[in-house]
């Protein structure tokens, strides 16, 4: 037993002196860094940051206008808040992993606030945000051909929109008041025949996207306007 003794007591003096003078000097540099932050003023400051979501289930969508930035008031040490690194800014993250169809109110608290170390959440404007969901729906909607008033003396007489339905997706409800894809406004060409156009299409909510291009190809006949 005593030889085990002698045995552990040489390795620990072993570990111990091993590398001694970089294993100082590490801890003369902890100590450095340690007395620069607990002697470092504290303050408080004002940050903005955008909110960011994660884990948003893919048949759900955001159907409400979402709030994008929160003005978080913060306290810690100067160096801190004054020049944190670019991985540890401020940052506002919502986890939606468990959210379902209505509204789903988060408070703005230390539990989803990613902060540097030493820093302090005092409190958040907004201090909660509110979102709506609605189901992820697509639907085929017509394309509306429109034309620029014109005093050409010609008339259109007749078109042709290729493809003339386009396939559009957003929340359940907003999809659902679209009923058409509205084209830019073509001009009506000054001559006897037909003319090829192509043109975007439109929808009148923003939270409604179409999926693939919005170009159509208008093929506009026109003739002249019969005298009076």
């Amino acid at each position: 037993m005593r030889r085990d003794l002698l045995h552990w007591t040489r390795l620990a003096a072993r570990l111990i002196t091993q590398n001694f003078l970089w294993k100082l000097l590490a801890l003369a540099g902890a100590v450095v860094i340690w007395a620069s932050v607990a002697n470092e003023p504290e303050l408080s400051t004002f940050t903005t940051v955008r909110l960011e979501f994660r884990n948003l289930p893919p048949e759900l969508e955001i159907s409400s206008r979402p709030v994008e930035t929160v003005t978080l008031e913060l306290r810690g040490p100067a160096g801190e808040l004054r020049g944190p690194g670019e991985n540890r800014r401020p940052s506002v993250v919502l986890d939606l992993g468990d959210v379902f169809p209505g509204q789903r109110t988060w408070p703005i608290s230390d539990g989803n606030v990613v902060l540097p170390r030493g820093v302090h959440l005092v409190q958040a404007f907004p201090s909660e945000v509110q979102f709506t969901f609605e189901r992820h729906v697509t639907l085929e909607i017509p394309v509306r051909v429109r034309f620029s008033d014109s005093d050409s003396g010609y008339v259109v007489s007749g078109y042709t929109a290729s493809p003339d339905k386009l396939r559009v997706s957003g929340p359940a409800s907003r999809v659902a008041r679209i009923s058409a894809a509205v084209t830019d406004p073509i001009p009506v060409p000054a001559v006897n025949g037909t003319t090829p156009f192509h043109v975007d299409a439109f929808v009148s909510d923003s939270y409604v996207r179409f999926d693939g291009s919005p170009q159509v190809l208008v093929t506009v006949t026109t003739r002249k306007k019969a005298a009076n």
